[in-house]
């Protein structure tokens, strides 16, 4: 054996390498058992001697010094991100980290971001977070951090840059499409807590808003369901909107949970690895919370992965109408498979489909019905061209002396307040204004609109 201390850990590797390139993932070993393995090609023995060769001549020869583990962590992290943009390695503490994110806590400036071109792009920001008041918008590309270009950075890298103690601040400079220079904002670092589902009552349409699913989201959405259900009282619910809009995904299961609360049987999703065998069918149980009440489900590009399931299932089981703008189109599942003392590897090992059998891979969920997101500016109303304005009109004893009082206290009022609208007025923790978002607004029309239709329908058939 080489009395070269490297040239004997290396010799190990050349030996431990070719059984971890033979050993399958994690959660597929028990089913792979039995299988025998294909044996390693000689020509792959070669390119492990060659990496060594790189290895030992960089620890020698380059310019400065550098940690060999920083030297394996990136070769090992170069070797998953070129896959897909999805795998990656994590070492100690960014694993640590996204085992604390996926409780519904952690640090930053409250943004989900993926690799693109060489630069970090933001998938969407997250409901009141840093980030999010700071106006960063989904689809943006963050090319600068402190000034420092992204541009041959690796995505841990330029997370690792963005993260820091609290209340610190971080400077990123963003191309945004649409806008001919670059814009630079300063955004101060806070503790990021996911409130990860939030509710609102409009009239007897209950408002759903789920921002990420995390461990808490099915239960936390259930319980703002149960809470509006109470609030309604007498009144029967009219339908739901479910607003996935900006919402990055998150865990598989949780997914599965949100739309079996919607769909009493039938498939949600399936993933499908490299062996067919591996294939996974998940089905609804019986039970629907919302009784068949109508939803209408609001999805933009900035939704992603576990919300493109929700979706993708509500859509094919004719359960829910889409609306909003083309979703971002992840379609792949990637399992993290923890290293004993090295972090964990997240790598891509599978791809699910909708119940239709469809993959979303870059394709994304189109809407049923397409809404751009607008500004909603009200059009002056001119008083004096309403017939009860005229003068010598016809009498009517269900309006006469009372509609034209009450038009002319809203024109006295002196405290320069208006009347409050009955939309207007309708917010969800401050942020949510059914009046100020355009998509909002059409969604529940469609619901109201669909409600008067059954009526309707209703009356006819007595």
């Amino acid at each position: 054996m080489p009395s070269n201390p490297f040239c004997r850990f290396f010799t190990l590797l050349s030996c431990v390498l070719p059984l971890l390139l033979l050993a399958p993932p994690l959660h597929a070993r028990e089913s792979e058992a039995d299988k025998t393995e294909e044996p390693v090609k000689e020509d792959t023995y070669e390119l492990l001697n060659l990496f060594g060769e790189v290895f030992q001549r960089v620890r020698t020869d380059y310019v400065e010094p550098v940690k060999d583990s920083d030297l394996i962590e990136n070769a090992i992290n170069g070797m998953l991100t070129s896959l897909d943009p999805h795998s990656s390695y994590l070492n100690e503490k960014s694993f640590k980290e996204m085992q604390v994110q996926t409780k519904g806590e952690f640090g930053g400036l409250g943004i989900e971001v993926t690799m693109d071109n060489g630069l970090v792009k933001v998938v969407s920001p997250i409901d009141d977070t840093p980030a999010f008041k700071a106006g960063v918008h989904a689809g943006d590309y963050i090319t600068h951090i402190d000034d420092e270009p992204v541009m041959g950075m690796s995505l841990s890298e330029a997370v690792d840059k963005m993260r820091g103690l609290v209340d610190t601040t971080v400077k990123i400079t963003i191309a945004r499409e649409g806008e001919s220079e670059p814009l630079d904002m300063m955004i101060k670092r806070a503790v990021i807590k996911i409130q990860s589902a939030r509710s609102k009552l409009f009239d007897d349409v209950i408002y759903l808003r789920i921002t990420s699913f995390n461990e808490q989201t099915f239960d936390k959405m259930k319980e703002e369901f149960d809470k509006q259900i109470k609030e309604m009282k007498d009144k029967k619910l009219r339908g739901i909107v479910l607003d996935l809009r900006n919402n990055p995904g998150g865990l598989l299961d949780q997914a599965i949970a949100v739309s079996d609360a919607f769909i009493n049987q039938g498939e949600i999703v399936s993933t499908r690895g490299r062996d067919p065998e591996q294939t996974k069918r998940y089905s609804a149980r019986p039970g629907d919370i919302a009784n068949g009440a109508p939803i209408v489900v609001l999805i933009n590009n900035g939704s992603a992965s576990a919300s493109e399931i929700v979706s993708g299932a509500l859509q094919d089981h004719k359960r829910g109408i889409i609306m909003g703008t083309k979703s971002f189109g992840k379609g792949s599942v990637q399992t993290v498979i923890p290293l004993p003392e090295h972090g964990a590897m997240r790598l891509t090992t599978s791809r699910y489909f909708t119940p239709s059998g469809h993959s979303i891979q870059a394709k994304g969920i189109e809407p049923d019905i397409e809404v751009e997101q607008a500004k909603i500016e009200p059009v002056k109303k001119d008083r004096m061209r309403l017939e009860a304005n005229l003068k010598n009109r016809l009498k009517n004893d269900e309006v006469d002396g009372d509609f034209l009082t009450k038009n002319r206290k809203g024109e006295e009022k002196k405290d320069g307040k208006a009347e409050k609208d009955t939309v207007t007025d309708r917010t969800v923790d401050g942020e949510i204004t059914a009046a100020q978002d355009f998509q909002l607004s059409r969604a529940l029309d469609l619901l109201r609109g669909l409600a008067v239709y059954k009526q309707g329908a209703n009356a006819t058939s007595e």
